[in-house]
């Protein structure tokens, strides 16, 4: 009985495996043929097998550009969002106020809330500030959001640390501060891998304020909208949206196997605390 139920549960794990890696094999196919079909008929034909997809992507919609634009607004964006969510978790984990439950709670609640409700705020206040039409609005958007996951990891890291760790720092005469940024931040390094890869795919394939900021201002343009320029009114340009879309999930790969052991660090730490 043991036995059998650990073949079906090795089947079940393969089956689920295939499910999860045949849109991303499609998406291969789809972008190296040159008949711009989804058909597997046309698809699995080497005949139909070509690299022009690819070139197409990177010079047709500027790939180059928006490549540019989202390794600019991504790596700031993650740089500060890091930076502010450990501080606040640094603060919420090590220090004790009177309002501390509740601001957690809400917090916390406000996570329920879609983000797409508050896009049209959003752009009017980058509007009254004048960024609406740069890469800083960009960077705005990103870094302004409620990373509320975040500092709670971060909380979590940090409530875990010894005391005494601390109080050691503080009686060698050194300042909050320097506890913080000396000792503290750097024990959360699977926190913070879980932070940049986590906070990193999702500015990279952040589309609806990329859209809204950029839609009068092409240079402006993300990665994931340049894709937008492959859907027609009437036609869908599939090899080169596919083709492009490649080319963007290339980075978020090895990101990830640089990065792998510490998110899955982080994760576990999490789930434990």
């Amino acid at each position: 009985m043991g036995k059998s139920m650990k073949l079906w549960r090795k089947i079940i794990c393969i089956g689920l495996g295939i499910l999860w890696v045949l849109p991303f094999v499609l998406m291969i196919l789809i972008a190296f043929n040159d008949n711009n079909s989804t058909s597997f008929e046309v698809i699995l034909d080497p005949a139909t097998w070509t690299l022009d997809n690819f070139s197409k992507a990177w010079n047709q919609a500027d790939f180059s550009r928006g490549f540019f634009n989202s390794t600019v607004v991504t790596t700031v964006s993650v740089f500060l969002i890091l930076m502010l969510t450990s501080m606040a978790g640094y603060a919420l984990g090590r220090f004790e106020f009177r309002t501390k439950k509740l601001f957690i709670v809400m917090m916390t609640g406000s996570m329920i809330v879609p983000a797409v409700f508050f896009s049209i705020p959003l752009y009017q206040l980058l509007k009254i500030l004048q960024v609406d039409q740069s890469l800083l609005g960009l960077i705005l958007v990103e870094v302004c959001g409620a990373h509320v996951m975040f500092v709670l990891l971060f909380m979590k890291h940090y409530q875990s640390i010894p005391d005494s760790l601390e109080e050691s720092a503080l009686m060698d005469g050194a300042s909050p501060w320097q506890i913080y940024w000396r000792i503290m931040f750097p024990m959360a390094r699977p926190v913070i891998g879980t932070v940049v890869i986590t906070q990193t795919v999702w500015t990279w394939n952040a589309f609806l304020m990329p859209l809204i900021l950029t839609l009068n201002n092409p240079n402006l343009r993300t990665l994931s909208v340049a894709m937008y320029a492959f859907q027609g009114e009437n036609i869908v340009d599939w090899g080169g949206m596919m083709a492009a879309g490649c080319i963007a999930v290339i980075p978020m790969l090895v990101l990830f196997l640089l990065f792998k052991n510490f998110f899955i660090a982080g994760i576990e730490g999490a789930v434990k605390g």
